[in-house]
């Protein structure tokens, strides 16, 4: 290979190296904020909805099992992907309307940690949904809503009416 070739050979890998960096920080800067809101929007009333279904049944003199561990296991599955709904530049900051506090982001490790309690008492949630013990099921609803609480007392505004 001669030398100008060579040239040409480390310029063009120089330049595809520095396009797909670009186009990667690109990417991830540009967060669709409006789309992030909704989307996580829509995740936190899918788990909101499965989290009043569970209490409906329990308050119901035959609870139907089947469909509160359904429940149960939506609430876990939405769980597991809260941390996610927050990327940097979908909170206050974004200028859409969203309830999400700029604590999420300040104190990411506060959040995590109370996002990660959520996932734990989710899971065993789901896991007393399946065995069918109702009164075991009405404790772990209880704890369930606790991390549910741990998020929406640090991290939630309240409602703009």
């Amino acid at each position: 290979m001669t030398s100008s070739a060579r040239k040409r050979s480390i310029g063009l890998a120089v330049g595809v190296v520095l396009a797909v960096a670009a186009s990667s920080g690109a990417a991830l800067a540009a967060v669709d904020a409006g789309k992030v809101i909704a989307s996580r929007i829509d995740g936190f009333k899918k788990m909101g909805s499965a989290f009043k279904g569970l209490n409906d049944g329990l308050k119901s003199d035959a609870p139907d099992a089947k469909a509160m561990a359904d429940q149960a296991k939506t609430v876990h599955q939405m769980a597991v992907q809260v941390g996610k709904w927050f990327p940097a530049g979908s909170g206050p900051e974004s200028g859409q309307k969203t309830r999400a506090k700029a604590e999420i982001w300040s104190d990411s490790a506060g959040f995590a940690t109370a996002v990660k309690n959520l996932e734990i008492e989710s899971a065993k949630l789901e896991t007393v949904a399946k065995g069918g013990d109702i009164e075991a099921l009405k404790a772990q609803v209880k704890a369930t809503g606790g991390a549910c609480g741990g998020c929406h007392t640090k991290y939630r505004a309240p409602e703009q009416h």
